[in-house]
């Protein structure tokens, strides 16, 4: 059965460059993003993890863990960093998993169930396996993005997606259509205008519906 939003993802036991995990320990009382590539050593790969290694201060300012995630083994990871760091001008600390039995691939529904991994694989064989997760910290899946083979993800959404998950967490809000920190959020419908003005002070009445305020720090 596919993950759905808000299902606590799989505690799977994970091979990594960095050594054995086990995912909800690992995760801890952090955010987590879990990010997967069919295959190491190809093109759009290499530059989409040299761009989570430039990110690492912000990573760590939103108290968020990033996991690689490939079918290919622990060795080939290690080569492959070599190349990331060239390409990207940041050492990849993040550990990256060994998904050479597809358990994660297909516990995370990237892969059917019946997939293998043939001789001689090319990584059409593993297309499927380019997606974004984002955890929370109660290890349920808040956010799930899916990629193909020829579009490089855009990190600075996922960081955008990020912080805009951990602000709705944190101050009970949502946030509407290309928001950014800093802008007006959207006030929850549940929440009376006596209470809204109670927890968030002035509010402006866009629609009945539609009330945004701008959070104080």
């Amino acid at each position: 059965m596919a993950l759905r939003i808000n299902d606590e993802v799989p505690n799977l036991t994970i091979e990594t460059d960095q050594g054995t995990i086990k995912l909800h320990d690992w995760i801890g009382d952090s955010w987590a993003i879990l990010f997967s590539h069919p295959k190491d050593f190809t093109p759009v790969c290499t530059t989409e993890f040299g761009a989570v290694a430039q990110l690492a201060d912000e990573w760590e300012k939103r108290g968020t863990k990033v996991l690689g995630i490939s079918v290919d083994g622990v060795e080939e990871h290690i080569k492959w960093k070599v190349d990331i760091e060239k390409t990207g001008g940041a050492k990849p600390d993040f550990p990256i998993a060994a998904d050479q039995d597809l358990a994660i691939s297909k516990a995370f529904d990237m892969l059917p169930a019946e997939a293998y991994l043939p001789d001689g694989r090319t990584p059409a064989d593993t297309a499927t396996v380019r997606a974004v997760f984002i955890i929370g910290p109660d290890k349920q899946l808040k956010l799930f993005m899916v990629y193909p083979m020829n579009v490089g993800r855009n990190f600075a959404e996922i960081l955008r997606a990020l912080d805009g998950l951990q602000t709705a967490a944190g101050r009970g809000v949502a946030t509407p259509a290309n928001w950014n920190v800093g802008d007006d959020v959207v006030i929850p419908t549940s929440v009376s205008d006596a209470d809204a003005k109670t927890k968030f002070g002035d509010f402006k009445t866009v629609l009945p519906y539609l009330r945004m305020t701008k959070l104080k720090d």
